[in-house]
């Protein structure tokens, strides 16, 4: 930059063309052998072998094995021979007879005076009534007898005895008034037995349930027999009179 500024300017000298071109012709030489070469020697390559296979002979097939031996017939078991003294010994013959067995030994007959039935090794003169049957059982208890439901062609028996419920002072003060409707089971002697509550208010069912618990009916007879019976009962409480009507 400051040979410009000065007005001194030097020149590169450059490459001379000759020893390349000498270069070249010899790397060109020298490539045209070998591409030369290579074309006169691809007839004398040596020849490649045959690959030789080893065959070997196949054995000879073995014999065949020998026939099984022929199984020899089995023979029955003989059957061990039973004295003839042997109890258990099946007789050959159809008796004629049938003859009672003689006891075991050790085991003992029957004594002068026993009692017919008794068991082995009893003692004579044993009270005969030892051996007592069990009782017989109980018999059933009666089955109950089923409610019926009055209605329809069954009446009602006649109230013999009726107590009015008392009107809760609670209703009273809250004028508490209404219907309640009951459902009473009675018993075969006319008494209720049970009181279920169908419809009404709470403070007055309590109320009429202890009323009705101590009413009674006449008892219901049905072909003579008494029979337990189921009605529905209503009672309504009027707070101007303070009294429930039925």
């Amino acid at each position: 930059m400051f040979d410009l500024i000065i007005g001194k300017t030097k020149h590169v000298p450059c490459t001379p063309a000759v020893p390349i071109l000498i270069s070249t012709s010899i790397q060109v030489s020298a490539l045209a052998v070998i591409v030369v070469s290579s074309l006169l020697f691809v007839g004398q390559m040596p020849a490649v072998p045959d690959v030789m296979a080893f065959v070997a002979e196949m054995p000879a097939a073995l014999p065949p094995p020998p026939p099984p031996a022929a199984a020899l017939p089995k023979t029955a078991a003989a059957p061990m021979p039973v004295p003839a003294t042997s109890a258990f010994a099946a007789p050959i013959e159809v008796p004629s007879s049938i003859t009672p067995e003689a006891p075991f030994a050790g085991e003992e007959e029957g004594v002068p005076g026993g009692v017919e039935g008794g068991i082995p090794g009893g003692v004579v003169g044993g009270f005969a009534g030892i051996f007592v049957e069990a009782p017989p059982p109980p018999p059933p208890p009666p089955a109950r007898p089923e409610i019926m439901r009055i209605g329809g062609q069954v009446q009602a028996p006649a109230l013999l005895r009726r107590v009015e419920p008392i009107y809760p002072l609670l209703a009273q003060a809250a004028s508490i008034e209404g219907i309640v409707i009951l459902d009473a089971i009675v018993d075969v002697e006319g008494h209720v037995q049970s009181v279920t509550v169908l419809r009404g208010h709470a403070v007055l069912s309590r109320a009429a349930i202890e009323a009705v618990k101590q009413w009674q009916y006449q008892p219901l007879l049905l072909n003579g027999v008494p029979t337990p019976f189921e009605l529905t009962v209503s009672l309504m409480f009027h707070f101007t009179d303070k009294k429930p009507q039925r």
